[in-house]
C-alpha cells in the first residue's frame, strides 16, 4: 500500500502508471544469493505452516530458479492460470495506482533487494516480500478474484474518505491472513510468509489474539506496521473471503462512520476466538522497542 512521503507524481524514469523495467539482467551475484539466502530458509519452514495454495503456487512458479525471479518468465505461468501479471515499480506507489493496477490484474512490485545484513527486517517492501510473498497465491483462481475486487473496490472508495478501514481489510488478510483448515491454522497472507520470525510468531506464540474472520470488525480494527501483530484474523476458506468482498461496501461504509475503533488487542462481543492471547510480548515492548 502507499504512503505519505510518496510522490504525487511517477518518478524519473517510470511511466504514467508508475512501472519501470524490471531490468532482470542488472541484479549482481550478491544480490541473486540474497534471494536464495531468503528462499532456502523460508521454503523449508512452511512446509506444515503456509496454506495448500501458497505452497502450489511456489512450485508453479519455479520461484528458486536463478535467484531472484525474472518477471517476464514468471508472468508466463502466472497469466496462463489466473490471468495476473506482476509489473515493476520503483516503490510504494500512491492509492489510486495500486488500487488500478489490482483492478486490472497487475501486481505492483518494488524490483530493489533487501542487503546481506537486512534478512530479517525491512521497513519497505521488497521484491523478496512482494513476489515470494504476494505472487504465490495469485495462482489460486479464487484468491485472485479476490484481489481484483479489492482493487475494484478500492477505485470505488477513493472519494469516501474511508481508505483507512480498507487499508486493514488487505492488512489483516492480503499481508497478515490465517486459513482455518482440518490440519489447523495455515498461513496465506504475505507478509506472514515471508518473515522467518513471523512465520513462527502468528502460529506459535501465545501472545497474539487470533480470531475469527467477520468483515466490519477487521474494518474497525487498527493494525502495527512495526512489530509483530498483535492479532490475526482467520477466514474458513478463500470462497468465503472472496463472497465478503463481493458486496456494496456503501452501507458497510455507512455503519463504520458512526463506529468506533476496535483496540488492537480487545476481545469484541460476538468474536470466534481460536486464542485469547497473553498480549505478554506487546507488553514487554515488542522487537523494536527493545532493541
Amino acid at each position: 500500500m502507499s504512503a505519505d512521503h510518496i510522490a504525487a507524481g511517477p518518478p524519473p524514469g517510470a511511466r504514467p502508471d508508475w512501472t519501470i523495467d524490471h531490468d532482470w539482467s542488472a541484479y549482481s551475484q550478491a544480490e541473486h544469493d540474497v534471494w536464495t539466502t531468503l528462499y532456502e530458509r523460508q521454503a523449508g519452514l512452511l512446509q506444515g505452516r503456509a496454506c495448500d495454495a501458497f505452497l502450489k503456487g511456489l512450485d508453479a512458479l519455479d520461484l528458486h530458479r536463478g535467484g531472484i525471479p525474472d518477471f517476464s518468465r514468471i508472468n508466463e505461468e502466472l497469466t496462463r492460470l489466473t490471468g495476473w501479471s506482476v509489473v515493476a515499480v520503483p516503490g510504494l506507489v500512491p492509492d489510486e495506482v495500486f488500487f488500478e493496477h489490482l483492478a486490472n490484474r497487475r501486481f505492483p512490485a518494488g524490483r530493489f533487494i533487501r542487503k546481506a545484513d537486512q534478512l530479517d527486517y525491512l521497513q519497505e517492501p521488497d521484491v523478496f516480500h512482494d513476489v515470494f510473498g504476494h505472487v504465490p497465491m495469485l495462482t489460486d483462481p479464487t484468491f485472485a478474484d479476490y484481489m481484483q475486487a479489492y482493487g475494484q473496490g478500492g477505485m470505488r472508495a477513493l472519494g469516501r474518505g474511508q481508505l483507512h478501514n480498507l487499508a486493514r481489510l488487505y492488512w489483516y488478510t492480503v499481508e497478515f491472513g490465517l486459513l482455518e483448515t482440518p490440519e489447523g491454522l495455515r498461513i496465506y497472507g504475505a507478509g506472514i510468509v515471508s518473515s522467518l520470525a513471523e512465520s513462527i510468531f502468528a502460529l506459535d506464540d501465545p501472545s497474539p489474539n487470533r480470531l475469527g474472520f467477520d468483515l466490519e470488525r477487521v474494518m474497525r480494527t487498527p493494525y502495527r506496521i512495526d512489530d509483530f501483530q498483535q492479532v490475526y484474523f482467520v477466514i474458513p476458506s478463500l470462497k468465503s473471503l472472496l463472497k465478503a468482498t463481493l458486496q456494496d461496501f456503501a452501507p458497510i461504509y455507512e455503519r463504520l462512520s458512526q463506529a468506533p475503533d476496535i483496540a488492537i488487542d480487545e476481545m469484541a462481543p460476538g468474536d470466534r476466538v481460536f486464542t485469547c492471547g497473553t498480549q505478554a510480548y506487546a507488553l514487554a515492548g515488542g522487537r523494536l522497542a527493545s532493541a
